[in-house]
C-alpha cells in the first residue's frame, strides 16, 4: 500500500456532504468589486463574504451618496457595522462609480487594485426597472429619452466596468465576472419590455464574452433572480399609463398592476393601521362619509401618476432578508468557483417558470418544423452544408 492510500480516509469516515454549498475552497482570500454597493443584495453579500475574510470594493454612486437619495442611508448605516467590526475595517473600500462614465470606471478598478492586489470577482448588479407598456414609452421627449438612460444603466454601465477590470484579470490569467440579471432575461413580461430588453441585451453580451475571455482562465456566471428580486431592490421609474392599458380595457396581467399591489402591501407592513382596503385612513369618518374623506395616497398610486415618477420599494427588513436570501446564497456560493455555472437560475419558482418558456419554445419549433426545413436549398436532395456552398459560391 502507498503512502497516498494510506492515508486516504475510508468512505465510511468521512463526513456527510453539506446539505447548503459552502465557499469554495481558495488559496487565499478573494477580492470582490461589486459595482452597486448600497443595493440590499450588496450589503448583504458584503456581510457575508467580509465575514468570511473576503475584502469589498464597494462603487456607490457619488452625487446620490452625497444627498443621501435612493438607498444611500442603508449603506451609511453598513458602514457603521464595518467601522464597528475590526476584522472588516481593513477588508471594505468605498469607491466613486458612474458605470456609464468610463473614466470612472478604470479609475475604481485601479483603485480596487492598488487597495489589495487584485480582483478575483466581478459582480455586475447595476439595474433600474421601468414600468409601463411599450407604447407607453413614446409619449413624450421625456419617456423617450428614459429608453436611453435605461440602456445606459442596465447594459452599458456593467459593460464599462467589465472592460475596465479584463485587462487586470487577462495578466493574472484568473478571473470570475458574474452578471446578476433576472428570470426577464428568459421571460418577456407585460409592462416591463424595456427592462426584459435590456436583461437580454446583457446576457447576450455576457454569453458571448464567455468564449472570448476562456482561454484566460477567466469565468463568466449570469445569475438570474426572480423578477420581483431585482424591480424591488432597485430604483424603478414608472411611466404616465395610458387609459388603453388599464385593467378595465386591457385584460394583461401588467407589471404596473402587480407591483402596485406589492407597494401597498409594504405600506400597510411599514404602517400598521395606517390604511384600509380602500386605501383610506382608518378613522371613524371613513366608514359613514366615504365622498367627503380624503383618502391617503399610498407607494403603489405613484406607479399610476400622471407624471413620470421614481421611487425606491419601502421594503420591510423582514421582506428585505427573505427576499434576496436566495440571491446572496447562490453568489457567495458561486463567486470564485473552480467551476462556476455559466447560467444559473435562482429559486424553485425561476427554474420553473424558465422550464415552461423552454417547453413552450421547444414544442413550438417541433410542431413548424417541417416549415423550417422546408426552406433549405438543397441540391440532388441533399442539405447544403458549409462546403458546399462555398464551391458553389452562392
Amino acid at each position: 500500500m502507498t503512502p497516498q492510500q494510506s492515508s486516504a480516509p475510508s468512505t465510511s469516515s468521512r463526513p456527510p456532504r453539506p446539505k447548503s454549498p459552502h465557499f469554495p475552497p481558495h488559496n487565499a482570500p478573494r477580492v470582490w468589486f461589486i459595482t452597486s454597493g448600497p443595493s440590499p443584495i450588496a450589503i448583504a453579500l458584503a456581510k457575508q463574504v467580509l465575514d468570511h475574510g473576503d475584502y469589498v470594493v464597494a462603487g456607490v454612486l457619488p452625487l446620490e451618496f452625497e444627498k443621501r437619495e435612493g438607498q444611500s442611508d442603508d449603506f451609511r448605516n453598513f458602514l457603521e457595522d464595518v467601522k464597528k467590526t475590526e476584522r472588516w475595517r481593513e477588508r471594505l473600500r468605498v469607491v466613486g462609480l458612474d458605470g456609464r462614465i468610463v473614466s470612472q470606471c478604470q479609475a475604481a478598478i485601479a483603485e480596487a487594485v492598488e487597495a489589495f492586489g487584485r480582483i478575483d470577482v466581478v459582480l455586475g448588479n447595476t439595474s433600474e426597472a421601468v414600468i409601463g407598456a411599450v407604447e407607453e414609452l413614446g409619449q413624450s421627449s421625456r419617456t423617450i429619452s428614459i429608453v436611453q438612460d435605461t440602456f445606459e444603466t442596465n447594459f452599458f454601465a456593467n459593460v464599462n466596468i467589465i472592460k475596465a477590470a479584463l485587462p487586470i484579470m487577462r495578466q493574472r490569467k484568473n478571473g470570475h465576472v458574474i452578471m446578476l440579471t433576472g428570470i426577464t432575461g428568459h421571460l418577456g413580461t407585460p409592462g416591463l419590455g424595456l427592462y426584459c430588453s435590456s436583461q437580454w441585451a446583457i446576457e447576450g453580451y455576457c454569453d458571448s464574452l464567455a468564449y472570448e475571455i476562456a482561454p484566460f482562465n477567466i469565468k463568466m456566471s449570469i445569475v438570474q433572480a426572480n423578477m420581483e428580486v431585482n424591480v424591488l431592490t432597485n430604483r424603478m421609474t414608472s411611466v404616465p399609463p395610458l387609459p388603453e392599458y388599464s385593467p378595465v380595457d386591457n385584460p394583461a396581467p401588467l407589471a404596473r398592476d402587480i407591483f402596485s399591489s406589492l407597494l401597498d402591501k409594504f405600506d400597510r407592513i411599514n404602517h400598521p393601521g395606517a390604511f384600509t382596503d380602500d386605501k383610506s385612513p382608518t378613522d371613524s369618518t371613513s366608514a359613514t362619509s366615504p365622498d367627503t374623506t380624503m383618502h391617503e395616497p399610498s407607494t403603489g398610486d405613484l406607479l399610476s401618476s400622471e407624471t413620470v415618477q421614481s421611487l425606491y420599494a419601502p421594503l420591510p427588513s423582514v421582506v428585505k432578508s427573505s427576499l434576496i436570501a436566495e440571491t446572496v446564497h447562490a453568489l457567495t456560493a458561486i463567486g470564485g468557483h473552480d467551476n462556476p455555472p455559466a447560467r444559473h437560475i435562482v429559486g424553485f419558482e425561476g427554474v420553473t417558470a424558465v422550464k415552461e418558456k423552454l417547453k413552450t419554445t421547444s414544442e413550438e419549433l417541433e410542431d413548424f418544423i417541417e416549415v423550417s426545413n422546408a426552406v433549405d436549398i438543397t441540391r440532388d436532395g441533399e442539405h447544403p452544408t458549409p462546403m458546399m456552398i462555398d464551391q458553389s459560391g452562392t
